[in-house]
């Protein structure tokens, strides 16, 4: 080993991409699967835990999407921006087909975009998954860019491992040899478009077109993947070609989302500070793993070449030489490249779990908080989204009590009488507040319920103001919350969290002074993670429909 890798980052290394090829892992799996001693696993999981990137549930381990700090650096760096994870997104709707973007990753195809259509037959990758060249259409693009030695490579790998059991993407059993790879490419190379007529499993098709840098080179691949239960694989390339190549040249044209670095440019942001971990945790915590990943995630403005030593001591307010330590480990374990000078991350980044992570929806991202909230508080937590006039229920962890709220998900109520209604109606703009109003005049459902048009809309006004809303036996005698606003990263209300309890005898205003704090933190908490998770995947956050879709779900007072 050279002398100046550092083996803490080396061995959390080893057990982040254990932890993200297996569904359910204890730490004695861990062991099995890196070699490492069981008192090394257990320090690179405290301090993994402690670092807020695994999240423990029993004896069960989890990557948290805070993980995917790491590979969103990357896709930054990468010159990926919202705007193009947008389009994607809107070319699958155009197309009614799956889109994706991909990059070369040595001989391997990894995903960076992902739109996938929501069909029973549907595209199951993620971004992050990788692929091998021969067996997907990008391949034949990026091998078009192969040296002798890439080649030599690649046909090593596939002698050692014809089966792609390196790939874990890739669907299990028996694959058929695919057409030769040369071949490919020198027909893409003539045609300036790839084909996939079944490479990765029957009935899976694919056209792909490269995204040129300014240099030429594919710098992604731009595809529409289908299945041959609704077109041929030339089928799908008449059909979709056109809009591919049009894509395709929009996103050459866009200017880099960051200028390249300038000297000075990068000042220090939040510089790297585990003393109360360390105190906290003593030699159970690893400073030097800790370390190791803060630099990964400052390569995130890499764009271009590539950032100095500089800038990335600068950024993590580490000494030059543990930063330089750090980033030549990181360049022994293929997480980053530099030319002498400048450093920057690959690819390979993702397979740090950001595949696995990518794969969460909003109320899996949810739930782990709202266990938490319910465990603090001992009482049902709940998040909701704007449904029309309705609030529906997506996620929720319920108390085990003698008298608790019953309430599934999927369940509808009316928004105006309920505190998780009212947060989300106080954060529409006014004239569509009051639309939805109209869609649905308001109806006494208790004694206490609030219907005056005028008292109402004070009401929403004043949970505006204050950040929550209550709602004190309006929906249901007897029943009583507190709510929040669960906000996106440009401050728009998604969704609301609550905490529901039967009304008792105590007055609303001590009920909102013992449950207010831990809802907003655990909302904080629960946004930090979605702002994370959603960077690059716009299709993550909750929707809301204006007005109700006629005949859909009848309301539940359950």
């Amino acid at each position: 080993m050279p002398e100046e890798s550092v083996r803490p980052l080396q061995r959390g290394l080893a057990v982040l991409r254990a932890l993200a090829v297996a569904e359910q892992v204890r730490a004695g799996d861990l062991v099995r699967a890196t070699g490492l001693a069981r008192s090394t696993v257990d320090r690179v999981v405290a301090t993994l835990v402690r670092l807020g990137h695994v999240r423990e549930h029993g004896q069960e381990l989890h990557l948290t999407p805070r993980l995917m700090e790491l590979g969103n650096a990357y896709l930054a760096a990468s010159g990926l921006s919202g705007e193009v994870a947008a389009r994607t997104a809107r070319l699958a709707d155009e197309l009614d087909e799956s889109v994706s973007l991909a990059v070369p990753d040595g001989d391997g195809v990894r995903f960076v975009t992902q739109a996938a259509r929501r069909r029973a037959m549907s595209v199951a990758f993620r971004i992050g998954d990788l692929l091998p060249a021969e067996r997907c259409a990008p391949g034949a693009l990026f091998a078009a860019e192969w040296d002798e030695a890439a080649w030599a490579a690649w046909r090593a790998r596939v002698a050692a491992d014809p089966g792609g059991r390196a790939f874990p993407a890739l669907p299990p059993g028996p694959a058929s040899p695919p057409p030769d790879l040369a071949e490919r490419v020198e027909r893409s190379r003539e045609t300036g478009w790839a084909l996939d007529d079944q490479l990765i499993e029957p009935g899976l098709i694919a056209t792909a077109v490269p995204v040129r840098d300014a240099a030429g080179r594919p710098r992604y691949a731009l595809s529409a993947v289908s299945h041959t239960s609704r077109h041929t694989a030339r089928g799908l390339a008449e059909l979709v070609l056109p809009r591919l190549r049009e894509e395709a040249a929009y996103l050459e044209s866009l200017p880099a989302a960051v200028p390249p670095y300038a000297e000075g440019e990068l000042t220090p942001d939040q510089p790297l500070d585990t003393a109360d971990a360390k105190a906290e945790l003593g030699p159970g915590f690893l400073q030097s793993l800790a370390r190791g990943l803060a630099v990964l995630r400052a390569l995130g403005p890499a764009r271009g070449e590539g950032l100095p030593l500089t800038a990335i001591a600068a950024a993590t307010g580490l000494p030059r030489a543990t930063a330089r330590r750090c980033l030549h480990t990181l360049e022994l374990e293929g997480y980053a490249a530099h030319d002498g000078r400048l450093y920057r991350p690959l690819p390979r980044v993702l397979e740090l779990g950001y595949a696995r992570l990518s794969r969460l929806g909003f109320a899996d991202i949810a739930e782990p908080h709202l266990r938490q909230l319910a465990g603090r508080v001992h009482q049902s937590a709940s998040v909701t989204v704007l449904d029309g006039t309705d609030i529906l229920y997506v996620a929720r962890a319920a108390t085990v009590r003698v008298m608790s709220v019953s309430i599934t998900l999927g369940t509808r109520f009316p928004a105006y009488p309920t505190a998780m209604g009212r947060v989300l109606l106080a954060g529409l703009p006014p004239q569509e507040r009051a639309r939805l109003l109209k869609a649905d005049p308001p109806r006494p459902l208790t004694h206490r319920t609030v219907t005056d048009p005028a008292a109402l809309h004070a009401v929403l006004d004043r949970a505006a103001a204050d950040g929550r809303a209550t709602a004190d036996e309006e929906l249901e005698e007897g029943l009583r919350s507190v709510a929040v606003p669960i906000k996106n990263a440009e401050g728009d209300v998604i969704a609301a969290l609550n905490v529901a309890q039967h009304a008792g005898t105590a007055p609303l205003e001590e009920t909102v002074r013992a449950l207010l704090p831990a809802l907003r933190e655990t909302a904080a908490a629960m946004e930090a993670d979605l702002h994370t998770a959603a960077r690059f995947n716009g299709g993550l956050m909750p929707w809301r429909t204006y007005p109700p879709r006629s005949g859909e779900g009848a309301r539940s007072r359950t």
